[in-house]
């Protein structure tokens, strides 16, 4: 996991304002499943947003934390039940501030 600058987030909030969720967690929470699609999202698109179903906010705020150390990806936003998160490509696509 790593750490973004506040341009950085800043930019990058205003990239995913039109992004889809790619990515859901449902009832049986962060599964390797759902860690592995995030993984393919991940490494096609960059930015990913992930809409998570359910109404604990600590469970949320746990599962961002969970799927940036696992993933080596950085958090972004956490904004009601939809997630952000950032890992650049190789060859990044979205050139940072």
């Amino acid at each position: 996991m790593f750490d973004l600058t506040p341009p950085q987030r800043k930019f990058l909030k205003a990239q995913a304002h039109s992004l889809k969720p790619v990515v859901m967690i449902g009832g049986n929470g962060l599964t390797d499943a759902v860690l592995k699609e995030a993984e393919r999202a991940l490494a096609a698109h960059e930015l990913v947003k992930i809409r998570c179903l359910g109404d604990d906010r600590a469970a949320r705020e746990a599962w961002l934390v969970e799927i940036c150390a696992r993933l080596d990806c950085a958090p972004v936003q956490h904004i009601g039940k939809i997630l952000l998160v950032y890992k650049p490509a190789e060859e990044p696509r979205l050139a940072l501030p």
